[in-house]
């Protein structure tokens, strides 16, 4: 069986989707069944009388996950199963920013952490999104806040590099720019849009959770968001430690977790070329999570439809345009 981890790596482990190997399962995620409970590291989860050994010594896939808080989608027919991880107060102001290690389209890796002992502002966006043209926004705060500590990390939410590239290419910033095609960054940091970004101080804390923030006023008139304000906050922040006031990002629901493992599922099955089954897991993830665009309108571009003009984005706009536009919350 294929088993897709939290941070989107494959492997191969022993048995099918409904109960594996458990040698081949620590292999794959490190946690291993002991009499205390399962256990990473310096970490025990009790299992409290859950039972998830079979009689054969092979490992409950479903009872597993639930016992770690996992969030588990399956897909029978191709033998593949992906994980989420558990919902927690992660991008939430005042616990330490989650990193990240990311490819850059030179093939290296990047880390979050690298920044670490500045300012960070950790900005997201994607090909399907017109802020795909703000990269060079970015750098001319970049230059303009850089001596005064502040250090900007960028992250695309794309299926592949390729996605990305001619954006990158065009712009050719400085600062790191990296394709996250897992979307662990999502994952780590509650985000459910893009353009959001995230702050996160000299300590490795994050003072300011994900809200919207364009790079520059293109695109405003959608939007509706006035970039100067984020950037002025930004400024004030940088340079006398001002944070401005707003909106914890609420913890995933369930429904929600699930729809993270769904679309885990539905895009790898897509980059096996196997496009029907994979049709299903995303539209199964966009229905547990109908608002959060990097479900909805990046599986829209994962399978090749218009995520710009196309009736399907369209008709997904106006209907949450008509709701109140839920998670598109910008700097005040």
């Amino acid at each position: 069986m294929t088993l897709l981890d939290v941070d989107g790596q494959a492997h191969e482990v022993a048995g099918d989707t409904q109960a594996v190997d458990p040698e081949s399962l620590t292999e794959a995620t490190g946690w291993t069944l002991k009499p205390e409970g399962l256990c990473r590291d310096e970490t025990c989860v009790p299992l409290l009388g859950r039972p998830i050994v079979w009689e054969d010594g092979r490992i409950d896939l479903l009872e597993w996950a639930a016992a770690l808080g996992l969030a588990l989608a399956l897909d029978e027919d191709h033998i593949v199963a992906a994980l989420a991880p558990p919902a927690h107060d992660t991008g939430r102001a005042g616990v330490p920013a989650p990193d990240l290690e990311l490819p850059a389209l030179d093939g290296s890796t990047r880390s979050f952490a690298e920044l670490a002992g500045r300012k960070r502002v950790l900005v997201t966006w994607a090909s399907w999104c017109g802020c795909r043209h703000e990269l060079g926004a970015w750098q001319a705060i970049q230059d303009e806040l850089a001596d005064e500590g502040l250090a900007v990390f960028s992250v695309a939410l794309d299926a592949t590099p390729d996605d990305a590239r001619p954006w990158i290419e065009a712009a050719d910033p400085d600062y790191p720019v990296v394709v996250d095609t897992a979307h662990v960054t999502a994952e780590r940091y509650g985000i459910t849009n893009v353009p959001s970004v995230v702050w996160v101080d000299e300590d490795g804390t994050v003072v300011k959770p994900p809200t919207i923030a364009p790079g520059d006023d293109q695109f405003a008139d959608f939007t509706q968001i006035d970039a100067a304000t984020h950037h002025d906050a930004l400024r004030a922040w940088v340079r006398d430690g001002t944070v401005p006031e707003g909106p914890s990002t609420p913890v995933r629901s369930p429904e929600g977790q699930e729809a993270l493992a769904e679309r885990r599922l539905g895009a790898w099955l897509h980059g096996q070329g196997q496009t029907r089954a994979a049709a299903g897991h995303l539209a199964r993830a966009a229905q547990l999570a109908p608002w959060d665009w990097t479900i909805r309108r990046g599986g829209l571009a994962l399978q090749g439809e218009d995520p710009f003009l196309g009736e399907d984005f369209l008709v997904f706009w106006e209907e949450w345009d008509a709701a109140g536009r839920p998670g598109y919350t910008p700097t005040t």
